[in-house]
């Protein structure tokens, strides 16, 4: 988004806040809510439906239940970011004349010839 669209669009964001009455520190609130509920998550949707596994099960996952979907299927990760890219293998794409296209493809390291 170029600077001119994001000042535009923080300016209608900053009248249709003061319309409403919602204060900056309602809205850091808020996100700062969001992000203690999204960490809770012990399960989440494509869509990014959670829910923390507390309490009655939500309409989403019942019926994801019923059409015969494991609860494991909708489980959040509980992995730090760090490792999760240290998992990642070290490919060397200088020597891959395929990189960038759809044929590149990390070969497993049990196919290694």
């Amino acid at each position: 988004m170029d600077e001119r669209k994001r000042d535009g669009m923080v300016a209608y964001l900053c009248r249709r806040m003061a319309e409403v009455g919602i204060e900056l520190d309602d809205l850091a609130a808020a996100i700062a809510e969001d992000k203690i509920k999204q960490k809770a998550a012990r399960y989440r949707s494509a869509t990014g439906e959670i829910w923390s596994g507390e309490g009655e099960m939500p309409q989403w996952l019942k019926q994801a239940a019923s059409a015969g979907q494991s609860l494991e299927h909708f489980a959040v990760e509980r992995r730090p970011a760090q490792a999760m890219t240290e998992a990642r293998p070290k490919v060397d794409w200088s020597q891959d004349p395929f990189a960038g296209s759809r044929l590149a493809a990390v070969q497993p390291s049990h196919l290694n010839l």
